[in-house]
């Protein structure tokens, strides 16, 4: 992709940045296709506004967790199997 306006790279970022990431067959988490298309420029602000989200999420949580650390404790506690723990 060659240079992008102001308005794309927003678009962009804002697609980097949800939380909804498509799966493999195995189940892994894809990267979002917009990040590939993001400049550097665009990639920092991604990983800048994603700071950013974690430190509010964080905030507002009794246990102080954002949720990329809630998601990534519920995984590590899920068996290999694919069980659900909770049951």
């Amino acid at each position: 992709m060659g240079a992008v306006t102001d308005a794309e790279r927003e678009l962009l970022v804002e697609q980097v940045l949800t939380a909804h990431r498509e799966r493999d067959v195995r189940g892994g988490i894809k990267a979002s296709p917009a990040f590939y298309d993001l400049d550097d420029e665009g990639r920092r602000r991604s990983f800048d506004e994603a700071l950013r989200q974690r430190a509010i999420e964080a905030a507002y949580d009794p246990a102080g967790r954002s949720t990329t650390v809630r998601s990534v404790l519920r995984l590590l506690a899920t068996p290999r199997d694919g069980s659900d723990p909770r049951r």
